[in-house]
């Protein structure tokens, strides 16, 4: 089962992807608005002919933007609260490159909330 954990946001979108059981950071993508992002995502799932897709969810407005972009796209949502903290303690623990966190920090974030969903449920 491929799933695709997507860390949203209005200019960069972390993508994760997972192996079996365990999740790793894909890439990031740039978009200029909600439309933009909403298609490429959907073009990438259909790419990687994804089992399904789920959205970090935080608190307050990006959270509500979040769950329109999950809706938009039919993911799942999950909690992502801290994830963007953890993976960048992670990161700098595997002494990844201060440009290369920078670069990826989005899609170590999707990665830190996948596997925490793939630990959860499947």
């Amino acid at each position: 089962m491929k799933i695709v954990g997507i860390d949203y946001g209005r200019k960069k979108i972390g993508l994760a992807i997972n192996e079996g059981i365990l999740a790793e950071p894909w890439k990031v993508i740039k978009v200029n608005d909600f439309e933009e992002a909403v298609g490429k995502v959907l073009q990438i799932l259909k790419e990687l002919k994804a089992d399904g897709a789920v959205v970090g969810v935080s608190e307050g407005e990006m959270g509500e933007e979040s769950k329109k972009f999950a809706e938009r796209i039919n993911a799942k949502t999950f909690d992502e609260t801290l994830s963007t903290h953890t993976a960048q303690e992670l990161s700098r623990e595997a002494k990844v490159g201060r440009k290369k966190r920078k670069d990826l920090e989005d899609a170590f974030a999707a990665s830190v909330m996948l596997q925490l969903y793939l630990d959860t449920y499947v």
